[in-house]
C-alpha cells in the first residue's frame, strides 16, 4: 500500500497494528467486520493522522481499546421455557442459542456506535434467544408463534448495517437469515429475473449468477448489478430492507430499483406481491414493504432484475477536472445527457482528491509537478472515475460522451489506470476502520440525497461545520447520479476528547444536513441512529402513514421493536 514517493522518503517507524485474529468468544469477534481479516492504513494514512490530529510514534505504540475481553452478560434470558420449548420444536434445538456470545453478536451491527461501546465491555440491548430459521416455512412459524405470545422479533441479515436497525431493544428473539436461508433458488432467463433468499451475501449471489451457464443450464451469465462496499459482507435482504445502493447504481439502479416482487411473513399473515414488471392496480404493496428495516414483517423471498454479464466490454475512465463546480457540472451533463448512464461515476471534491493523491504518495514529485503545470493546482483539483457497461457499442458510445463531457469542462484524462486503482481497494478498505479505532481516532460516514439545485447549499453548509473542527478531515465525494440529482458522502476522520464529544459533533452535522435541505439518509437507512430526524424530514402527515402501516403489518408492536424508522420509542 505503499505510494511511490513514500519508497523515497525516510518511513516512520511502523505503528503497532494488530496482526492477530480476534480471540474466539471476545467482544472484538463479535463486532468486527470479519475477525481473521485486516487491512493496515498506509504510510501515507500515518502521515495524515500526525499531521492534522498532532500524533506522534508514541501515539501508535500502545492500542487504546481492543475488546479483547470474553464477552459476559450479567443477565440471562428472560424468556419462560415453555417459549424456548416450542421455538427449539419448530426450527430444531441446534438451531437455537441463548449463549453470551450469540446474544451480543446477533444483537448488534456495524455501528461506529455499537463498536465503540462493546471494545468497553457495555451492552444495552440484546435479544433473549438467537434463533437460525431453515426455511420460510419456519419462519411463518416462528413469527406466528411469537405474534400469539407477543415476543418481540428481529431479522437480522449478515450484521452489516450502520444505523443500529437490529437492536433488540426489548429482548425477545432474532432470526439470523444468513445461517440457513443464504440460497439462489431459480433463474429465469426469458424474464431475466431471480428468486433468492435474503441471506444470500452478495459476493455469493455474484458468484452464483456469473456462473449461471454451468450451475443452471442458463445460455448466458449473469449479474446483479449491484457492488455496494459491503458487497463481500451484507445479504440481499439487507439491501432490500435498508434500501441501499451499489456503487455502479447509475445504471443498474438502487436496491428499491432491483426488486420485482417480495414475499413477506407478517403477524398478519404473508403477503407475496406479484412479478409484473408493472401494473395500474393501485398503490403498489411490494414498494410499500421496500425499506422498512424489518418494522412490518421477515423477508424471506425475492425477485429481482439481472443483467448480462459483459465484462469484456467494460470501459474504463478517470479524468481530473480544475474544480468541484466544473465536477459537478461534468456530472450533471453527463447523467442528463440522454445518451445512456454510465455504471460506476464518482466525483471526488478538492479535500478527498488531494488525501487521496497524498495516501498513494502523488502528491508531490513528478506527478504533482506535471498536474499543476497542466492547471490542476492542489486543493482545488478534483478527481473522477467510472465506468462504461453494457452491450460494446453502448458501452464505447458512453465512454466516449463522457470523454467529451469532460473536456469542454476543462478535464484531462488520466486513461483507466486511476479507476482501476480505486477498483482494488473498493471493498477492502472498510477494514482500515478497526486500526483506527484501536489508537482513538474516530472514522465514520454520513451520506445524504440532493438534488441539482440544492448541491451547492448542502455541501457548502455541511463543509463549512465540519471543518470549524479544528482537526477535522473530511472527504467529500457524489458516487450515485440521477437525471434529477445524486448523494453527498462525507467521509469523516477525526481524533475526539471522548466518544460523546463526537455523537455530538456528528448530531450537529446532521442536523446541519437537514437544514440545508438534504436527506437524513441516501443508502444506508435509518434504523435507531436517523429516527430522531425521520419525522422534521418527512413531516407529520407522511409519518403517521408510516405508523399506520406499521399497525396493520403488526397490531401488537413485535417486529423489530424500539425506535427503528421512528415507530416507536425506547423502553
Amino acid at each position: 500500500m505503499t505510494g511511490r514517493n513514500d519508497m523515497a522518503r525516510k518511513e516512520p517507524r511502523t505503528p503497532h497494528w494488530r496482526e492477530a485474529n480476534a480471540r474466539t468468544g471476545s467482544y472484538r469477534a463479535a463486532f468486527s467486520l470479519d475477525p481473521t481479516r485486516f487491512k493496515h492504513p498506509s504510510a501515507g494514512w500515518v502521515k495524515m493522522f500526525k499531521d492534522e490530529f498532532g500524533m506522534t510514534d508514541a501515539d501508535f505504540v500502545r492500542p487504546v481499546s481492543q475488546g479483547d475481553e470474553p464477552v459476559h452478560l450479567e443477565a440471562p434470558a428472560a424468556i419462560a421455557p415453555e417459549h424456548r420449548a416450542a421455538i427449539e420444536a419448530i426450527v430444531g434445538a441446534q438451531n437455537v442459542s441463548d449463549d453470551d456470545f450469540s446474544r451480543v453478536k446477533y444483537g448488534h451491527g456495524k455501528t461506529l456506535d455499537e463498536n465503540l461501546a462493546l471494545r468497553d465491555g457495555k451492552v444495552t440491548a440484546v435479544p433473549d434467544l438467537v434463533v437460525h430459521p431453515r426455511d420460510k416455512q419456519d419462519v411463518a412459524a416462528l413469527v406466528g408463534y411469537c405474534a400469539e405470545h407477543k415476543i418481540p422479533v428481529v431479522p437480522y441479515g449478515a450484521g452489516s448495517g450502520v444505523v443500529m436497525g437490529t437492536r433488540a431493544d426489548r429482548g425477545g428473539v432474532t432470526l439470523v437469515m444468513a445461517t440457513h436461508m443464504n440460497k439462489l433458488l431459480a433463474i429465469n432467463e426469458r424474464n431475466m429475473t431471480v428468486v433468492v433468499q435474503p441471506g444470500l451475501i452478495g459476493s455469493d449471489f455474484e458468484a452464483l449468477l456469473n456462473d449461471a451457464p454451468r450451475l443452471y443450464g442458463t445460455n448466458r451469465a449473469f449479474t446483479c448489478g449491484y457492488f455496494p462496499q459491503s458487497f463481500e459482507l451484507a445479504s440481499v435482504g439487507g439491501w432490500i430492507a435498508a434500501l441501499g445502493t451499489g456503487q455502479a447504481s447509475t445504471y443498474y439502479g438502487d436496491a428499491y430499483d432491483l426488486v420485482i416482487s417480495q414475499e413477506y411473513v407478517t403477524p398478519v399473515g404473508t403477503i407475496r406481491t406479484k412479478d409484473f414488471p408493472a401494473s395500474a392496480t393501485g398503490p403498489k404493496v411490494n414498494d410499500i414493504l421496500k425499506g422498512n428495516e424489518g418494522t412490518f414483517g421477515v423477508l424471506v423471498e425475492a425477485t429481482l432484475k439481472i443483467f448480462r454479464y459483459q465484462p469484456e466490454n467494460t470501459q474504463r475512465f478517470a479524468f481530473m477536472l480544475p474544480n468541484w463546480d466544473a465536477a459537478v457540472e461534468f456530472s450533471r451533463e453527463v447523467v442528463q445527457g440522454e445518451f445512456g448512464m454510465p455504471a460506476i461515476l464518482r466525483i471526488s471534491d478538492p479535500e478527498e482528491t488531494e488525501r487521496g493523491l497524498a495516501l498513494k504518495g502523488f502528491d508531490a514529485g513528478l506527478a504533482n509537478t506535471f498536474l499543476t503545470k497542466r492547471g490542476f493546482k492542489p486543493w482545488q483539483r478534483c478527481l473522477c472515475v467510472g465506468t462504461a457497461e453494457g452491450e460494446k457499442g453502448f458501452a464505447k458510445h458512453v465512454a466516449s460522451q463522457v470523454k467529451r463531457i469532460a473536456k469542454d469542462h476543462g478535464g484531462m484524462s488520466l486513461t483507466g489506470y486511476a479507476e482501476k486503482q480505486w477498483e482494488h481497494g473498493r471493498y477492502s478498505d472498510s477494514f482500515l476502520r478497526e486500526d483506527i479505532l484501536d489508537f482513538g481516532m474516530i472514522i465514520d460516514t454520513l451520506e445524504t440525497s440532493v438534488t441539482w439545485d440544492n448541491l451547492a447549499e448542502v455541501y457548502t453548509t455541511v463543509r463549512e461545520f465540519v471543518k470549524s473542527r479544528p482537526g477535522t478531515v473530511c472527504m467529500t465525494h457524489a458516487s450515485h447520479f440521477y437525471p434529477q440529482g445524486t448523494n453527498l458522502y462525507f467521509i469523516l476522520v477525526l481524533r475526539p476528547t471522548d466518544s460523546d464529544e463526537y455523537f455530538a459533533f456528528r448530531d450537529a452535522i446532521i442536523d446541519k444536513i437537514v437544514e440545508s435541505g438534504g436527506s437524513t439518509s441516501h443508502h444506508h437507512g435509518v434504523g435507531n441512529l436517523f429516527a430522531p430526524w425521520l419525522e422534521t424530514y418527512l413531516g407529520r402527515t407522511e409519518m403517521d402513514v408510516l405508523r399506520a402501516l406499521k399497525a396493520h403489518f403488526d397490531p401488537d408492536g413485535i417486529m423489530n421493536p424500539g425506535n427503528t424508522l421512528g415507530l416507536g420509542s425506547r423502553p
